[in-house]
């Protein structure tokens, strides 16, 4: 495995293989686990070469401690690169890849972008178009891989890749969870043991959820998973909305042949954990 610091480096190294091979591309934040690993494999069985960034963006963040807590452990991710046959992993700094302009480019996804976690993080999909678009100019990959436990970045990135007639493919994969149901992420590491065991509460409401809907309103079941929170000592919700998928608003009413998810946010401790579900 090549490892490129500098944009320029993996610049170098792709330069001449781009014509024949193709390239598959997995932007992470680094704190790497199965879920990336899920990823990268499926990036692995269709592509030549797979190029893997591993950068914590400082202009997605909204919370500056969160930024700063971000765990960061790119010696152990490497190592897991390595393990897996990765090609090539591109981990630039924040003055390089931004080119000493650290700061976040005003996009507009059709509306996208003001729900759910547009409304709680205030510039976060300012931030996530900035990153994306810009290694997306680095890389310049055949296909993008990027996980549905973040459904609603996945929705904004397609609109990116539209908006800018950018020639990438964007594949979005299954949400890779733990045994217990618990989606699998970076900021898992960060709970606490009490928070770690109660956590899988989210998913298992979300199971729940899901099943209601079959036979309930979307207000009814809505109404009902805050009560579920409102019932738990340890874990607190910040939302539930049920979304249609592509225009991500929330639905007062369901619609036949419409397609809807159940989208959360919840706080264990000072750790901020998302899920979803397709509820149809």
């Amino acid at each position: 495995m090549l490892v490129c610091l500098t944009t320029q480096s993996l610049k170098n190294a792709l330069s001449d293989k781009r014509k024949s091979h193709t390239i598959g591309f997995v932007p992470t934040m680094g704190a790497l686990h199965e879920g990336h690993l899920s990823l990268i494999k499926e990036a692995q069985r269709a592509n030549d070469l797979v190029v893997v960034s591993i950068f914590v963006n400082p202009t997605q963040f909204d919370n500056k401690e969160d930024l700063k807590k971000y765990p960061r452990t790119l010696e152990q991710d490497t190592s897991l690169l390595k393990g897996i046959n990765c090609d090539f992993l591109y981990a630039p700094s924040a003055d390089d890849i931004y080119q000493r302009n650290i700061r976040s480019t005003k996009y507009t996804f059709g509306g996208l972008e003001h729900a759910m976690e547009g409304k709680f993080r205030a510039g976060h999909f300012d931030g996530v178009g900035t990153i994306v678009k810009r290694l997306f100019e680095i890389v310049a990959p055949t296909n993008a891989y990027f996980g549905e436990k973040d459904f609603q970045q996945l929705q904004i990135i397609k609109k990116l890749v539209a908006n800018y007639k950018i020639p990438i493919k964007i594949v979005g994969c299954k949400i890779h969870r733990e045994k217990d149901g618990l989606a699998m992420s970076s900021r898992n590491a960060r709970l606490s043991q009490r928070h770690r065991e109660e956590a899988p509460f989210i998913y298992k409401t979300l199971q729940e959820a899901k099943l209601k809907f079959e036979k309930q309103s979307a207000s009814k079941v809505d109404q009902w998973v805050h009560q579920q929170f409102r019932e738990h000592p340890h874990l607190e919700l910040e939302y539930f909305e049920i979304a249609h998928i592509k225009t991500l608003k929330t639905i007062s009413r369901k619609r036949k042949g419409s397609k809807y998810r159940g989208f959360i946010a919840v706080f264990a401790g000072k750790i901020r954990l998302i899920d979803n579900i397709a509820l149809n």
